[in-house]
C-alpha cells in the first residue's frame, strides 16, 4: 500500500490577487457595478483631461498684468503678482524677511521633531511650545532689537490664517485636557462649571463667538484697557474650541478601564500622577484620529475672521478679487485657497497617522 503525500498548495487563481483581484471585489462585482464603475471613470478621465488641459496645458503662469493672459487657459499671473500679499497680507515689504525666518524656524522645528533619529527632542519640543511663540511674537509684532513695530491690523494672508490656527491649536489642548477632567470630577462645583462652560460654547456657533469677542469682550475689560481685534478673535476661538477638545479628551477618558486608575491609587499615587503618568499617556494615543480632526476643522474655521474685518487668506483672496485690474479670476483665486488648506489638512491628517502607526500598542 502506497504512502499518502498530501499535494503542495497551489498559488490562487491570478485574477484573484493583485490589482486585478481587488478590481474584481470592489469595482466589478456584478453587472450593475461594473457599469457604474465605466461611468465614473469616464466622467474622471474626462475631468481630469479638462483639468490639465486648462490649467497646466493652455494656461499663463508668468506676468504682471490680466493683459499676460492669453486667455485660453487659467490666468495664474493673478497669483504669481499677488502671491505675496496673499501670503503675507499688508506686512511692510522691506520686514517680510521676519516673517520668512518665523516660518523656517517653526518648519525647523516640526522637521526635527518628525526625524526618528534627532537627539535633544524633549528640549527642542519645550522650545517649540515656549520659545518659539515669544520668537515669533517678536518678529512679526516688532518692538524689540530696532525691529519696527507692526500692527495687527496689517497681518493678513496665510501668515494670519497659521497664527490663529496655530494659537488656538496649542491654547484649547491643555486647557480641553483640563475641562475634560473638571467634566469627570467628583466635586460637585467643579463638574458644574466644566458642564455648563462645554455645553454652552458648543451650543454657541463660532461665527456668534466671534463677534461676542470682537463687540463684547471690551465691555469686560477695566477702563483704558484695549486690546485688538486680532487678540480678541485668538481668545474667542481658544474658548470655543476648547469646549470641543474637552468632549474628544473626555472620550479617550472613557476608552480607559477603570482598572487602570485602581491600580494607580493602589500603589498610593495622587489625582494627578495617576492622570499624567497613567491615565492620560493611554488615553492621548486612543484620542489621535479625534484631536487632529478637531483642529483640522480649526484651521479651516479660520476664514470665518473675516467677519470681524481681518484679513485671512480667503478674506485675502476676496478682497484682490474686487480689484478692476483683475475682475473674471475667482476661479483661479478659489483654487488656490482650497490647495494651500488642502496641503495643511492633508499634512496633519498624514502627520496623525504616522503618529498612531507609531504609538500603536496592539489595543485591537
Amino acid at each position: 500500500m502506497s504512502e499518502f503525500k498530501p499535494l503542495p498548495d497551489q498559488p490562487p487563481p491570478p485574477n484573484t490577487v493583485g490589482l486585478v483581484g481587488w478590481m474584481r471585489a470592489h469595482l466589478f462585482t456584478g453587472p450593475v457595478n461594473s457599469v457604474l464603475t465605466v461611468i465614473a471613470a469616464l466622467i474622471i478621465a474626462w475631468g481630469i483631461a479638462w483639468f490639465v488641459n486648462w490649467g497646466l496645458f493652455n494656461a499663463d503662469f508668468i506676468g504682471t498684468t490680466r493683459d499676460d493672459c492669453s486667455g485660453a487657459g487659467a490666468c495664474w499671473v493673478f497669483i504669481y503678482a499677488r502671491f505675496d500679499q496673499f501670503i503675507y497680507g499688508f506686512f511692510p515689504e522691506a520686514e517680510i524677511w521676519r516673517i520668512n525666518l518665523m516660518f523656517f524656524i517653526f518648519a525647523a522645528c516640526i522637521i526635527s521633531m518628525m526625524i526618528e533619529k534627532t537627539p535633544k527632542k524633549g528640549w527642542i519640543a519645550l522650545f517649540t511650545l515656549v520659545g518659539f511663540p515669544i520668537i515669533s511674537y517678536y518678529l512679526l509684532n516688532g518692538g524689540l532689537f530696532g525691529l519696527e513695530v507692526v500692527e495687527t491690523h496689517k497681518w493678513g494672508g496665510l501668515t494670519l490664517t497659521l497664527v490663529i490656527a496655530v494659537v488656538g491649536i496649542v491654547a484649547s489642548l491643555p486647557i480641553g485636557i483640563l475641562l475634560a477632567l473638571g467634566r469627570r470630577s467628583e466635586m460637585p462645583i467643579i463638574r458644574s462649571i466644566s458642564i455648563v462652560y462645554i455645553e454652552f460654547w458648543r451650543g454657541v456657533p463660532l461665527i456668534t463667538v466671534l463677534f461676542m469677542a470682537s463687540v463684547m469682550l471690551p465691555l469686560f475689560m477695566s477702563a483704558g484697557a484695549e486690546t485688538d481685534k486680532l487678540m480678541r478673535a485668538l481668545i474667542g476661538v481658544t474658548m470655543f474650541q476648547s469646549a470641543y477638545m474637552a468632549e474628544v479628551v473626555r472620550g479617550g477618558l472613557q476608552a480607559i478601564p477603570k482598572g487602570q486608575t485602581e491600580a494607580a491609587q493602589a500603589l498610593g499615587l495622587s489625582y494627578w500622577k495617576t492622570m499624567f503618568l497613567i491615565v492620560l499617556p493611554q488615553a492621548l494615543k486612543l484620542m489621535i484620529p479625534g484631536i487632529v480632526n478637531t483642529f483640522i476643522a480649526l484651521f479651516k474655521d479660520t476664514s470665518l475672521v473675516l467677519i470681524i474685518g481681518l484679513f485671512d487668506l480667503l478674506a485675502i483672496v476676496q478682497s484682490a478679487l474686487n480689484d478692476p485690474n483683475w475682475l473674471g479670476f475667482s476661479v483661479e483665486g478659489y483654487i488656490f485657497v482650497a490647495f494651500m488648506f488642502w496641503i495643511f489638512c492633508f499634512s496633519m491628517s498624514r502627520y496623525s497617522q504616522a503618529l498612531e502607526r507609531k504609538l500603536n500598542t496592539s489595543h485591537r
